[in-house]
């Protein structure tokens, strides 16, 4: 099954009780707990115990936004056929056919991890230039 880039809080989104921590301010999970408390009876909760008040807390996730993109349908004009294919074969075995094609009209975000990703195999393509993805657009970082 792909993963699903979310553009709002996931109602099921896991949350941590601890306010008093000094991280809590920029916590994802922290920051989540408020907005989801209001309106969900269950919630999906991280174990105090496991947690780390501070810095080194494996849980931490930042709530700043990202830069998500959408579309790379110019990558075409600018490759070879050759080239072409080669970029399009390694992507396809990274998302499989149809995710492929989905991401590349833009009907799917592509999250930073995602956007090294399509880079990459440019780079494998012989694509040394940057190529501009068709759109972008800032997000909350729910899933990676």
């Amino acid at each position: 099954m792909p993963k699903r880039n979310y553009t709002t809080l996931p109602a099921d989104y896991t949350v941590c009780l601890h306010a008093d921590c000094p991280m809590a301010a920029t916590c994802l999970h922290q920051t989540a707990f408020s907005a989801l408390q209001e309106s969900e009876a269950c919630l999906n909760l991280i174990n105090p115990k496991n947690c780390t008040k501070g810095s080194d807390c494996k849980f931490y996730r930042d709530s700043k936004p990202v830069r998500y993109a959408y579309g790379f349908t110019g990558f075409q004009k600018k490759m070879f056929p050759e080239q072409y294919r080669t970029f399009m074969t390694l992507l396809i075995r990274e998302f499989g056919r149809n995710e492929y094609f989905a991401r590349r009209r833009g009907e799917l975000s592509l999250s930073p991890k995602e956007q090294e990703t399509v880079i990459s195999a440019l780079r494998e393509a012989g694509i040394a230039e940057p190529l501009p993805f068709d759109r972008y657009e800032e997000q909350i970082n729910y899933c990676d």
